[in-house]
């Protein structure tokens, strides 16, 4: 392979070209209809107030459909969404869709695919930056760019591509030193998809075992203020803030490590307890997360202060409360690991764990879910 060959055979690349062969085969199989990229549902299409509970089977869409529908109208968009605040809390995607498509409806859904896209294509260029300053290969950027929990959000027009490229392009900043672009980069994910503010706090548990004390609230401040000042707003508006752990028939966080996974047995049944819990989410999620925070609090215990163990903490520790309505559905708990899968890599990177960032490579198996669809 000749030197230009090699300049362009980069892991963003195949991302790129993975990407437009599967929203290509998508579109085409939908007849060249956009609106396969938002999901809409009959049921709330109708926009008729409700929180979904009374939605008919197969009638509810996907989560893409309430961007879609902030993003046509704002204003009029409560009444389009299972839980209104929730929903309007992860403002920055609709609110991108709405300015770049000059508000034309039929624009929106093409603006969601483009900068869902971009944010994953360059996030996974500037993750191959990052490995290869830790002297790791830059094909592990695959294990996050080939994930279906990010990879799939493209086609969903769904947050997470945005959210976590963001929260990429705010560690590629502080490794250059440049603490207010980071700081800012995590303010835009955290009103992306608000579970990204875990990095936040992972910054700022690492600035204060540093002593860093202004860096630790300079992250803090920058980061969290426009989320919390957009949480008022909501509540102002709507008589409700939007953070919770969930839309229509979500449960709450659990208070008992891991009872979202057992739950699956004692509120399900014995099979799938097997198949959601023993064969999927705990080698997907469980395990990975197990390791990272006995990784990361044996590094801190220790006095290794650092930056990715910091953010794999919270990353790992946040799996052991996962909502049961989280753990019960395939593609939400892939959607609510990119963070976790994200730190797994560049810990691993860093700390020259070479298993675990070859066991990584696994999670773009998970890829084999996009053929239902």
């Amino acid at each position: 392979m000749n030197r230009s060959a090699r300049r362009w055979w980069q892991p963003w690349t195949v991302v790129l070209v993975s990407l437009a062969l599967y929203l290509g085969v998508m579109l085409a199989r939908s007849g060249g209809e956009a609106q396969v990229f938002v999901t809409l549902g009959d049921c709330f299409r109708q926009c008729a107030a409700h929180d979904g509970e009374d939605c008919l089977e197969g009638t509810e869409g996907y989560d893409g459909q309430f961007a879609y529908y902030i993003a046509r109208s704002p204003a009029q968009s409560p009444d389009c969404l299972d839980v209104p605040a929730y929903r309007l809390q992860r403002i920055l995607l609709p609110l991108l869709g709405r300015l770049l498509s000059l508000g034309q409806t039929a624009l929106i859904p093409w603006v969601f695919v483009a900068v869902n896209g971009a944010a994953l294509v360059i996030s996974t260029m500037l993750l191959s930056d990052l490995l290869r300053a830790e002297r790791a290969s830059r094909w592990f950027a695959l294990s996050y760019g080939l994930f279906a929990g990010v990879f799939m959000a493209v086609r969903l027009s769904t947050p997470e591509s945005l959210a976590y490229g963001l929260v990429i392009a705010a560690i590629w900043l502080e490794q250059r030193d440049r603490l207010w672009a980071s700081a800012a980069m995590l303010a835009l994910a955290a009103l992306a998809k608000e579970t990204t503010l875990i990095f936040a706090a992972g910054y700022v548990l690492y600035f204060a075992l540093n002593r860093r004390w202004q860096d630790a609230l300079r992250v803090a401040g920058v980061a969290g203020a426009p989320f919390a000042v957009w949480q008022v707003v909501l509540f102002a508006w709507l008589g409700a803030f939007g953070v919770g752990s969930g839309g229509a028939l979500a449960t709450a966080f659990e208070i008992v490590p891991l009872m979202g996974l057992v739950r699956i047995a004692t509120e399900g049944s014995l099979a799938a307890f097997l198949v959601l819990g023993v064969l999927f989410a705990f080698p997907v999620a469980v395990l990975p997360a197990l390791w990272g925070l006995w990784r990361s609090v044996r590094d801190l215990l220790a006095g290794r202060i650092d930056a990715y163990a910091c953010l794999l903490l919270p990353s790992a520790a946040v799996m052991l409360f996962v909502p049961f309505s989280t753990y019960r559905e395939f593609l939400g708990l892939l959607r609510f690991i990119p963070g976790l899968v994200l730190t797994m890599v560049l810990y691993s990177a860093r700390h020259r764990a070479r298993r675990p960032l070859v066991y990584s490579t696994l999670w773009i198996v998970l890829l084999l879910f996009v053929v239902s669809g």
